[in-house]
């Protein structure tokens, strides 16, 4: 159940830009980051439950609805200095980050590089950068699925293509892609429809995707750095995006207490389509003491 009343809006300045973010809650801070081609309003249904504990903020990522959109700035390591910079000037030093899709890259990469700055991490069906970009190199059956990724990379069309039929495409990337086709009332779809209309969020969109395939991207060092934070992943069983070979080998990555859950009936859109579920999870997760914590095994 949603809580718009209590929804705070506001903006906030961080690595030379402003991030349009919805807070709600006092306590330890908890930052929710979406993915491709969301914005805040994805958290709807985890920002009621979650600020029953905790400070709540969800910022629209660079480029998205209300937050800035600059002509440069979508390559990751921008990307995490954003939520770096957003958690510092919010007045904290440490947050719970939950991430999903492209957001959950980012969560990813903030723990690897700046583990300093969380307390605990959670995933929602997303790999770290470099695992997916080598899924994309060596696994037909995530190619097949990020078919996408590869036409992005076309300057200018794949923007253009969108814009001539947006409802159609926010109809088919959202409640086509659900197993729980529930998740997405018509409404829904025309709140997603005119945050992605605004001017400019295409295109920043898109550049995400643009940024990750750049030729020196390639070259550069993947090597996975170790998560030293208590690490929680989620998976929708039915993810149509994303591999369920992603979830191989995160154990491996992380040197800190680690559960992986797999949500059955469920797709990409993980918490909306399973709302109830990621509260519950993340409530306990983020409430664990550190004995709990340790005590848990591998899923």
């Amino acid at each position: 159940m949603t809580v718009l009343a209590e929804w705070h809006h506001h903006f906030v300045e961080t690595n030379r830009i402003r991030l349009h973010c919805v807070t709600q809650g006092e306590g330890e801070l908890v930052v929710l980051l979406h993915g491709f081609p969301e914005f805040w309003y994805s958290w709807r249904h985890q920002i009621p439950a979650l600020a029953r504990h905790f400070k709540v903020v969800v910022p629209d990522l660079r480029g998205y609805n209300e937050s800035d959109k600059p002509a440069t700035g979508y390559d990751l390591e921008t990307l995490t200095a954003d939520i770096r910079g957003l958690i510092e000037n919010l007045g904290y030093t440490r947050a719970h980050v939950v991430g999903h899709d492209w957001g959950g890259a980012i969560a990813w990469n903030l723990a690897q590089k700046f583990p300093q700055h969380l307390n605990r991490l959670a995933i929602l069906s997303a790999a770290p950068a470099p695992k997916l970009v080598q899924e994309l190199i060596s696994n037909v059956d995530q190619v097949r699925r990020s078919w996408y990724v590869f036409a992005f990379q076309i300057p200018g069309i794949p923007e253009w293509l969108i814009q001539q039929n947006l409802s159609e495409f926010v109809k088919n990337i959202l409640r086509e892609q659900a197993v729980r086709k529930g998740a997405f009332s018509k409404e829904d779809a025309q709140i997603y429809q005119s945050a992605l209309a605004k001017p400019g969020v295409l295109s920043a969109a898109i550049n995400y995707y643009r940024q990750l395939l750049l030729p020196w991207n390639w070259l550069r060092d993947w090597t996975p750095k170790l998560v030293t934070v208590p690490t929680l992943v989620l998976w929708g069983e039915e993810d149509s995006l994303f591999s369920p070979s992603l979830t191989s080998g995160l154990d491996r990555l992380i040197s800190a207490p680690f559960r992986l859950t797999f949500i059955p009936h469920c797709g990409h859109w993980i918490q909306q389509e399973a709302p109830q579920t990621v509260n519950r999870e993340l409530l306990t997760f983020f409430r664990q003491s550190s004995t709990e914590l340790n005590g848990e095994a591998v899923t």
